[in-house]
């Protein structure tokens, strides 16, 4: 796989720090407000207690899934642990525009056909025909990526007219 990569994108430290750690703050303080707060009904002392705890949660698997790069190859974007997030031929368009539903600092790919729902909170997201780049990505790795994946498109296209 190495010698077909074209680009990869990796995690910025401080942007991965941040979010983990927003994730992280507000999951303390949402269990810190569930056991503290005096007075308060025990289904909201619970609501809280569960919603801190399952930021926790994301927070903890947000480290693990930011700790992956994402691979762009002649045929595939993959990420790092082996997942390919969508193959060159299934991508129908590129969207990186401003009123896209896209992550922080990344793109949106429309694919040709439904794929199976995958999260990789913080990295990526897929759902429907729809595949989500970016969060604690940087600008500076995604929009190159973007655009070598509408190139490639466009090369596919032409090669298939020209036939």
């Amino acid at each position: 796989m190495q010698q077909d990569e074209l680009a990869r994108i990796r995690t910025s430290a401080g942007r991965r720090a941040l979010g983990v750690g927003a994730m992280t703050v507000l999951g303390g303080m949402l269990v810190y407000m569930g056991a503290a707060t005096p007075g308060m009904d025990m289904l909201w002392r619970g609501a809280l207690a569960g919603g801190g705890t399952l930021s926790l949660f994301v927070a903890q698997v947000m480290w693990r899934c930011t700790a992956h790069d994402l691979i762009l190859t002649q045929d595939a974007l993959i990420d790092s642990d082996g997942t390919v997030l969508a193959r060159i031929k299934d991508i129908a368009r590129v969207d990186r525009g401003t009123f896209a539903a896209k992550p922080s600092n990344g793109f949106l790919l429309i694919l040709k056909s439904r794929a199976p729902g995958a999260w990789r909170p913080g990295l990526w997201w897929r759902l429907g025909r729809r595949v989500a780049i970016g969060g604690v990505t940087a600008g500076s790795q995604t929009r190159p990526v973007a655009d070598m994946i509408k190139i490639r498109l466009t090369e596919l296209e032409g090669g298939a007219t020209s036939d």
